[in-house]
């Protein structure tokens, strides 16, 4: 299910591969509604690493996914039902050629820079919605 009004963007969605990428698209096509296409890169890239990351919690189980414009800022809310903490995991850069597309880890490292804040809220009936508020 799909909600677009002028508010945002509210959806329920299997957690597959192609997910990211749907909501990446609709994400911009809110932005551009809004007029602020000026803010798509960090957007979209917060956008993408947030629900790859739940994809990986609950893979083949239903996301859901809110998009608003706040008065403090663009808030992006995914929810998925697993119960497993986000953590940012250390990592190390390996600019090995043979490894260099296999590194990874790096998603919540990038949001805590591109957000203005993010968080993670566990909810009362099981999974957690992981939070990112971005410059409008």
């Amino acid at each position: 299910m799909i909600v677009m009004n002028p508010d945002g963007l509210r959806m329920s969605l299997l957690a597959s591969a192609a997910a990211p990428g749907l909501v990446r698209t609709l994400v911009e096509q809110r932005l551009l509604k809004w007029d602020l296409l000026h803010r798509a890169d960090d957007a979209l890239l917060v956008t993408g690493e947030l629900v790859t990351n739940a994809v990986n919690a609950a893979p083949g189980r239903e996301l859901w996914v809110r998009f608003t414009r706040e008065a403090t800022g663009l808030l992006l809310e995914v929810w998925d039902p697993s119960g497993r903490v986000p953590q940012a995991r250390p990592v190390e850069l390996d600019l090995d050629d043979g490894e260099f597309d296999g590194i990874g880890g790096w998603g919540l490292h990038i949001v805590q820079v591109l957000s203005l804040e993010c968080g993670y809220a566990l909810g009362p009936d099981g999974g957690k919605t992981v939070w990112a508020l971005l410059e409008a």
